[in-house]
């Protein structure tokens, strides 16, 4: 099935956990090598990597968020929601922000290479470089490859030539099928899924008001 027809079958399908909105995944069928024969990589050094975090890593409300580099969901939450969470919550530390790769995927190249880019800048250049790539991934989701996986490290202090390896080569598609069984074992079956201290998110279409709903409720308010 080629891009465009896979991606429109998912998007149309119903979608991220809890909600109605998103891109529909989910079960271990989809974390196999890619339509290429190109065998899954060996490990690198240092795998898996750790979840990726932003606030204060303390809080006691956490949420963590599941998404496919590839999902045009994500993008929306990741241009819509995310800045409003990072301005909020995050800035202020009151809650701990994970990320995690959940490679539906929409495409069968883009969401596997995707995360392995943004992975490699976490490993080298850490979790602050890592928010910022991915949301210049996102930013640039419609012309996604492994020009683009060079270029977009520009002022993180990463080696684009780098990156670009280790999307090309999913090196580090390990920890991106572990993140993806994780989310599979807490019940996630679609992109973007939200859950606050363990509970999914709940909305009707994408966006911030639902997640501040649960945030705020989580504590206390």
């Amino acid at each position: 099935m080629n891009r465009r027809t896979r991606r429109g079958f998912l998007t149309a399908s119903l979608v991220a956990l809890g909600a109605t909105a998103g891109c529909l995944g989910g079960g271990s069928g989809a974390d196999t090598p890619s339509d290429s024969g190109t065998p899954t990589p060996t490990p690198v050094p240092g795998q898996p990597l750790p979840t990726p975090v932003a606030g204060d890593p303390e809080a006691d409300v956490t949420v963590a968020v599941y998404e496919d580099y590839a999902c045009p969901h994500c993008r929306t939450y990741a241009e819509e929601v995310y800045p409003q969470v990072r301005e909020t919550y995050i800035s202020e530390g009151t809650v701990r922000y994970e990320f995690h790769d959940f490679p539906i995927p929409v495409d069968e190249t883009v969401s596997w290479q995707a995360a392995s880019a943004a992975r490699a800048v976490q490993d080298e250049a850490g979790d602050e470089a890592f928010f910022t790539y991915s949301a210049r991934l996102f930013a640039n989701q419609s012309s996604l490859g492994p020009e683009t996986y060079a270029d977009l490290t520009d002022g993180l202090g990463v080696d684009g030539e780098t990156v670009r390896a280790a999307a090309t080569g999913e090196l580090y598609r390990p920890t991106v099928s572990e993140d993806r069984q994780n989310g599979i074992d807490r019940g996630v079956q679609a992109t973007p899924a939200v859950l606050v201290n363990g509970e999914p998110v709940e909305w009707q279409e994408i966006a911030f008001e639902p997640l501040q709903s649960a945030i705020e409720s989580a504590r206390g308010n």
